[in-house]
């Protein structure tokens, strides 16, 4: 049975999805920079401070999964198998993605009310705002920190240990040319399927490479 905690709680969340999803579709229509949180609110039906209420940034409206992205990975360490190395753990969690369709690496072209991370619109609304892509970089950087400090941590390791480091850094690398590469296969072939394929083979070939590199660590 529900309790009213439950009830605020789920109510919250739909709100904040709304909020995110209006303005996600705002942003995609027409531009970044060119949709107020005015204009925002008065599309998801909602006052400006519930709108700042969820989201501090006009920014967060359009990376709204960046949690659940950094949670998702921190969970994929956390919960490996003792058998499967941190970096294989991570190699299969790609693999896992495709395979439950998940929307950071679902390619579609993005038509009106497309919202996914994966879509083609969204990924040409970051390269249309300087903004947008300020926030980009510094989520890549964040979660460059995250993930040294998630290998560390399951390996025994020091927060600061320079394998961590260095696997963090050549793992985000793989991982930002296998989504590039992806989506400019969809955006001139249209065919999702082979956009995934491009996507995995990247990271599985970037993976023979983070394993030699990393060979003799408690990463590989």
């Amino acid at each position: 049975m529900s309790t009213p905690s439950d009830l605020r709680s789920r109510k919250r969340l739909a709100t904040r999805q709304g909020i995110s999803d209006t303005a996600t579709r705002l942003f995609q229509e027409r531009g970044f920079d060119n949709v107020t949180v005015d204009e925002i609110a008065a599309a998801a039906d909602v006052g400006r401070m519930t709108v700042f209420n969820h989201f501090p940034r006009k920014e967060d409206m359009f990376f709204d999964r960046d949690e659940e992205g950094r949670e998702m990975l921190r969970e994929a360490l956390r919960q490996r198998d003792p058998h499967i190395s941190p970096l294989e753990t991570l190699r299969l969690l790609a693999h896992r993605l495709v395979a439950q369709q998940s929307p950071y690496v679902r390619f579609e072209a993005g038509g009106a009310g497309v919202v996914s991370a994966g879509s083609q619109g969204f990924i040409e609304t970051i390269a249309g705002s300087e903004t947008l892509k300020a926030r980009a970089r510094a989520i890549r950087d964040e979660l460059a920190q995250l993930l040294t400090l998630a290998l560390a941590e399951c390996a025994g390791r020091e927060p600061g240990d320079a394998d961590a480091q260095l696997a963090a850094g050549l793992l985000l690398a793989t991982w930002t040319v296998a989504l590039t590469q992806a989506h400019q296969t969809f955006r001139q072939s249209q065919d999702a399927k082979a956009a995934k394929a491009v996507f995995l083979a990247i990271v599985d070939k970037g993976a023979i490479g983070l394993n030699a590199a990393m060979a003799g660590t408690p990463y590989a």
